[in-house]
């Protein structure tokens, strides 16, 4: 990637995941060669959040850590014992992540109604604290934007959204961004969304250790090459332009995230 002259950003990574447990370091490393600068650890878990703070500790150089709670993990007391741990690591963390809404693992009504009250405590808490948000809102695009715009949230990350480029206007008119992951080589949907919403919105992913280009392999940091390499075909701009763009994009959403 000699072409490339910023650092790449991987706006949502699950570094923390047991597919990385053997050869984290050969991973990060694979990462750095490509030109890859900081890296958005997200988590599912009350666990997940520790394991991501000390994982930053170890790669002060790489990892910015987030903190969340998965949207199909209905449970108020973890959901208050994330905003314990949020509240009293705020220097430390770059966003409040994977927060959000899923309509695709979670249908009962009385779950919803839970899942939709834990994502609007994380909402009001981000917006308490200045933090962003980096939201899942599998087959509840719509919905999500809904109630971020409702609440006032202000600093927000759409992550390998899903949703038709009608349901993510508004979202873009907020001035929200949207990451694309290596999956847009295989996603007509997400080849559509690129095409169609402006380069200003748009941020590099991997969502690793999944949504990789081959669905049968798996996917790390190294892979956010596909997907700017991608973006700059669909759209036809050059790839250190995108390149550039969404550097500058993932810098304007977190804060200088190359300054720690």
């Amino acid at each position: 990637m000699s072409e490339v002259l910023l650092p790449l950003v991987d706006a949502h990574s699950h570094l923390v995941d047991s597919a990385f447990e053997d050869d984290l370091d050969e991973v990060l490393e694979r990462a750095r060669d490509v030109g890859v600068g900081a890296i958005l650890t997200v988590g599912e878990t009350l666990d997940d959040a520790t394991k991501n703070l000390e994982l930053a500790r170890r790669y002060p150089d790489l990892l910015r850590p987030c903190c969340g709670l998965y949207p199909t993990v209905l449970d108020l007391e973890q959901a208050e014992a994330l905003e314990q741990l949020i509240r009293r690591e705020r220097a430390r963390l770059w966003a409040i992540g994977e927060v959000g809404l899923d309509r695709w693992k979670v249908q009962d009504r009385a779950d919803l109604e839970l899942q939709r009250q834990i994502f609007s405590r994380f909402i009001d808490l981000a917006i308490e604290l200045d933090l962003p948000l980096n939201v899942h809102s599998r087959s509840a695009g719509e919905r999500t934007i809904a109630l971020l715009l409702e609440r006032g949230a202000r600093r927000v990350l759409l992550h390998a959204f899903d949703g038709r480029v009608s349901k993510a206007r508004p979202a873009v008119e907020a001035g929200y961004f949207f990451s694309v992951p290596p999956s847009v080589v295989r996603s007509t949907q997400k080849q559509k969304l690129v095409e169609r919403l402006p380069l200003s919105c748009l941020l590099l992913e991997t969502d690793s250790p999944v949504l990789g280009a081959d669905p049968l392999a798996r996917n790390e940091p190294a892979e956010v090459v596909v997907s700017l390499r991608a973006i700059a075909d669909i759209k036809g701009v050059p790839v250190p332009e995108v390149a550039r763009v969404t550097t500058e994009n993932a810098c304007r959403l977190f804060g200088d995230l190359f300054t720690v």
